[in-house]
Formats: C-alpha cells, structure tokens, sequence
C-alpha cells in the first residue's frame, strides 16, 4: 500500500524539484551561455559538447525547453510541437551565421518562456496548429541565440554543435513530456501539477524579461 502511493506520488516530486531546480539556478550568476566561455569550438568534440551544454546552461533556453515539453503532453500528436521548435532554432541559427540580425533576441526569449509558462498554467489551451507556430517562432529567436558560440568556427565543429543541441534539446523535452503523461495530461486534462508548473516557469520568464529590460 505504501508502496503503491509513493509510486504515485513520484511523478509530482519529480515535477516538482525539476521546476525547483530551475527556479534555484537562477540565483547564481549567468555563464554567459557557452560552455566554452564564449570562444568557438575548434573540433567536433567541442562542438558536440558545446551544443549539449547550451541549451542546458542557458537558464531561459532549458526553462522553455522544460514547459513546452509538459505543454505537448496536453495534446494528440503534442510532440509536434518540440519538433517544431527544434527545427526552427536550426533555422533560426543558420539565421545567424548568414550575418542576419533578428530584433531583441533576448527580449524575445525571455518573453517565450513567460508566455509559454502563461499556457501551460491557463485552465485552456490554444489549438495545437497555434501552440506549434508559436513554438516555432520562439524557436528561431532561441536558435540565433545559439548561433553565437559558433561565429567562425569550420564545418565539422558546426554540424557537430547543431547535433549536439537538438539532441538535448529533444531529450529534455521528451522527459518533460513523459513525465506529463504520468501525471495524467491529456486533451481533457489538464493536472494541477502541470498548471503550478506553468505558473512557476513564467515567473522564471519574469525575472529573465525583467533582467533584459532593466538590463
């Protein structure tokens, strides 16, 4: 019997100490997003490790990560929608290194995780066709983020580093999502847990808007 509850109640710890464990981070101090420091990765190694390390020290870009993975769970074919983001912060990279410019990229990135956060919480979804264009649009904001740490460096770097952030990128976001679909999310349904999350992470998107803005 014991057993079976803590079984449960797994789920909601796990959801819980992961919004957690986002919320504390933001208390030490930024790494400027590079886990190289900010110089390019000069072989595939380091790009690969780069690309993994980006989104994941990138305290904005793992938030968001995080909440649309929990928001695909709420949907038929939700998966599209991380997919959808993944593909677009590739775009959104290559956006970057053709020397084009996107407007307030930081602004808008923290604004994603706020909105998106927002969504997750609200007792109602958006269509699945909105929530999959909005993903996307967020996704080319945070992938010219991305593009930063590879400015200059050769081809295989590159390649390695766009694997490399897509992959966690991916994985983060199934977790999330299988995660959601243990606590019971569905078209129907939307937990309480999820909900609390959603209001969690957009006080996350909060405090990053307000840090871009204020400076």
């Amino acid at each position: 019997m014991h057993i079976q509850s803590f079984s449960n109640l797994r789920p909601k710890i796990i959801i819980s100490s992961l919004v957690a464990i986002t919320s504390l981070t933001l208390c030490f101090p930024a790494m400027a997003h590079h886990p190289f420091g900010g110089d390019s990765p000069t072989n595939a190694m380091e790009g690969f490790l780069s690309g993994i390390g980006h989104p994941v020290i990138g305290l904005d870009h793992l938030a968001f990560v995080i909440t649309i993975g929990l928001l695909a769970a709420i949907f038929n074919r939700g998966l599209l929608i991380p997919v959808a983001f993944v593909l677009a912060s590739l775009l959104g990279t290559g956006i970057h290194l053709s020397n084009l410019n996107l407007p307030a990229p930081e602004f808008f990135i923290a604004s994603s995780v706020l909105v998106f956060g927002l969504l997750l919480a609200a007792k109602n979804s958006l269509p699945a066709g909105a929530m999959i264009l909005l993903a996307s649009m967020a996704g080319m904001f945070h992938g010219y983020a991305y593009g930063e740490a590879v400015v200059g460096a050769e081809m295989s770097s590159l390649v390695a580093y766009l694997i490399g952030f897509s992959a966690i990128q991916m994985f983060i976001s199934m977790s999330a999502y299988l995660l959601a679909k243990q606590l019971g999310a569905s078209s129907e349904v939307k937990p309480l847990n999820l909900r609390f999350a959603g209001f969690t992470l957009s006080g996350i998107g909060v405090a990053f808007l307000s840090a871009t803005v204020l400076g």
